[in-house]
């Protein structure tokens, strides 16, 4: 416990106090927002507001978890270390789309294509060396066997659990992608979506298999260090909101949201609930399928289309919500799918 909250209370001192000269810093060089002309009207007022705000949540998250440990005189882990290397990779990404934005004035930074190879290289990095570092008993950070709330008796191949990895990263992080696009919507949800990694990592280690030996028992590689890492990107997200709440001081950007949907992808990958993840990030889901569903529609029917904009929080918007309204309605939503899924979790424990 003590490391859960060392972790977070680092994390988001260094967010909430580093945020607002990261603020300066953005405005005195003129790294600004550029606001789509095709998007609504009422963001037009945002133009300007200092972006790129996700290096700050990524330094954050690392002074919590690698200050935690240090003062708890505590090494890292091989999990641990991979997780904030798929977030901080992708966040490099997201940086230089960003950047891209920023310098050149325009609302498009990295083409599709780069961005995808991008995100697909970081990815396939992590999906490899996830299956090395056993720890004494065999265990590595990614398991071969595709899981739900645990392993289950379905083992992929090495060739098909680096082609999951990656879809699972390049589809988790662009889902918060796509929901960074109000005042505080993606941050505010993150915060409840790594909460429940806190949750589900304590818990595997608490009734780990050389803990608490049993049938129910859980085979994980380090959870107690996957909800420290949980805990500190909970903390960083956290104190970032204060700032990025409506009105938005800062955007956290592409740098932000895909560090984060990375982030959530690696924990669910290491603590073995990768398909429980479609429940617990539901926010992600709907918004990510509300725009497939636009554009299959709209090339179907030549034109038509079933929302009057796309990502779901602009249809919204279109239709006279206010976007504080939204963003609250939203959060309501991230937080339902978070305790179904902790639900189904908890229950799945009980069942055996």
């Amino acid at each position: 416990m003590k490391g859960f909250l060392l972790a977070a209370s680092l994390a988001f001192m260094v967010s909430i106090f580093g945020t607002p000269l990261a603020i300066r810093f953005f405005i005195r060089h003129g790294y600004g927002q550029f606001i789509r002309d095709d998007g609504p009207t009422s963001h037009h007022t945002k133009r300007g507001t200092p972006t790129m705000g996700g290096v700050v949540i990524i330094f954050a998250t690392l002074i919590g978890y690698f200050g935690s440990r240090l003062i708890m005189s505590r090494s890292v882990t091989a999990s641990g270390i991979l997780i904030l290397f798929l977030m901080s990779g992708l966040g490099f990404v997201g940086f230089l789309d960003d950047w891209l934005k920023v310098s050149k004035q325009r609302s498009m930074g990295l083409r599709a294509r780069s961005k995808i190879f991008g995100q697909a290289i970081v990815a396939i990095a992590f999906a490899i060396l996830g299956q090395h570092f056993p720890d004494d008993h065999g265990l590595t950070p990614i398991s071969s066997h595709l899981s739900i709330v645990r392993d289950t008796s379905l083992k992929l191949s090495t060739v098909l659990v680096v082609i999951w990895v990656l879809v699972m990263v390049t589809a988790e992080s662009n889902g918060v992608n796509l929901t960074d696009g109000l005042d505080g919507l993606a941050t505010g949800a993150s915060v409840m979506t790594f909460g429940a990694f806190v949750l589900i990592g304590s818990w595997e280690f608490g009734q780990g298999c050389l803990v608490a030996p049993g049938p129910k028992c859980y085979e994980v590689r380090d959870p107690l260090d996957v909800a420290i890492v949980a805990a500190s990107l909970m903390g960083a997200c956290f104190g970032f909101l204060w700032w990025n709440a409506s009105p938005a001081k800062i955007f956290m950007g592409d740098t932000g949201s895909l560090a984060l949907g990375g982030a959530l992808a690696g924990l669910a990958i290491a603590s073995r609930t990768e398909l429980l993840l479609l429940l617990l990030g539901g926010l992600y889901l709907i918004i990510s399928l509300s725009v497939i569903v636009q554009v299959g529609f709209f090339k179907l029917t030549r034109g038509r289309r079933i929302l009057r904009m796309a990502p779901l929080q602009h249809h919204f918007e279109l239709l006279g919500w206010g976007e504080v309204t939204i963003v609250i309605r939203f959060w309501i939503i991230a937080g339902m799918c978070v305790g179904s899924g902790l639900g189904l979790f908890y229950a799945a424990w009980v069942t055996g």
